[in-house]
């Protein structure tokens, strides 16, 4: 049975116990699970995350193992090999999926039944393996895919325009990763379409500025990564936000890693598009608006994701 208070988080790195340190403060959960191969890295991180919760709400957290992560409503896979300087997101894929093959298998062993969120880089190729190795309905897998890389976009349509990100509709969709690509046709500001409202604010160079912030935003990571070696805040603010998509059953729109069958001519492959989240996890795919050039970057964008599939060393 499910514990619909319960949730787990798999790898206690930088991301997964800064993911865990949000979830903390989130309110969805009375009781998290920190799982790692460092048992003592576990076990240090929920002593040192439990010292909060006198400032927040009332939770048990603890190390466990995957038995312990069974009845949990979410489990959160952050483990895997860090990103480094001047390394791509897939250049990790090998290394990645080697670890997917010793932590899948054991939430599949152990009977769960709740939400997969897979966070680990690179998350597309990582979300399908999962989908292949968890045995869990497709809908159920899902990776945190390229909800970061919009939040950044917005952020920077908001700061390049002077109003709240909030209010800016944009989405960064295929892979997070290099070939990612920007929504740009179908973006708006409150309703108003957004070369409309670029003008409003005394923006006119449309072409040129929309390439500079879409490189911007691919190149974040790189950008944190050079500078302090590690992205983990940004990431972990996403987590929460589709954990409460999920446990709130929002049914909001978010650009999410699933499986795709048959959207945009795409099949057989995960990758990030705008999708309905709630309780179950994936509900629909949303059918936005491409233009021409934007829909044959999403292809371009899927067909780099399946040569890496195509090419990883062991078998799915």
């Amino acid at each position: 049975m499910i514990n619909d208070r319960k949730v787990a988080v798999v790898g206690c790195g930088f991301v997964g116990s800064s993911s865990a340190f949000a979830l903390m403060q989130s309110e969805l959960f009375s009781e998290m699970v920190l799982i790692d191969v460092d048992r003592d890295r576990a076990e240090g991180e929920a002593l040192d995350i439990a010292h909060g919760t006198p400032f927040a709400s009332p939770m048990k957290i603890y190390a466990g193992d995957y038995a312990d992560a069974a009845d949990a409503a979410i489990i959160v896979v952050t483990a895997g090999a860090a990103q480094k300087p001047g390394e791509t997101r897939l250049d990790l894929v090998n290394k990645n999926v080697k670890i997917f093959q010793s932590i899948i298998p054991q939430i599949r062993d152990s009977g769960f039944e709740g939400i997969l969120l897979i966070v680990s880089n690179p998350v597309d190729v990582l979300t399908y393996a999962a989908i292949k190795m968890s045995g869990l309905p497709e809908g159920r897998v899902i990776g945190s895919g390229t909800v970061l890389d919009s939040a950044r976009l917005q952020e920077a349509l908001g700061a390049h325009l002077g109003v709240d990100p909030r209010d800016v509709e944009a989405y960064i969709i295929g892979e997070h990763g290099d070939s990612e690509l920007a929504v740009w046709s179908s973006a708006d500001v409150a309703g108003v379409p957004l070369k409309d409202f670029c003008e409003m604010r005394g923006h006119f160079d449309h072409e040129d500025s929309e390439h500079r912030i879409a490189e911007d935003v691919k190149n974040a990571a790189y950008e944190i990564i050079r500078r302090k070696h590690a992205t983990y805040y940004g990431i972990a603010m996403s987590v929460k936000r589709l954990c409460t998509a999920i446990m709130r059953d929002e049914k909001c729109i978010l650009p999410i890693s699933s499986l795709m069958v048959g959207e945009y001519g795409l099949s057989d492959i995960a990758i990030s598009m705008p999708t309905i989240v709630g309780r179950g996890g994936v509900e629909c795919r949303v059918p936005i608006s491409l233009d021409e050039e934007e829909l044959a970057e999403l292809h371009a964008s899927a067909k780099a994701l399946r040569d890496v599939i195509d090419n990883i060393e062991v078998e799915l």
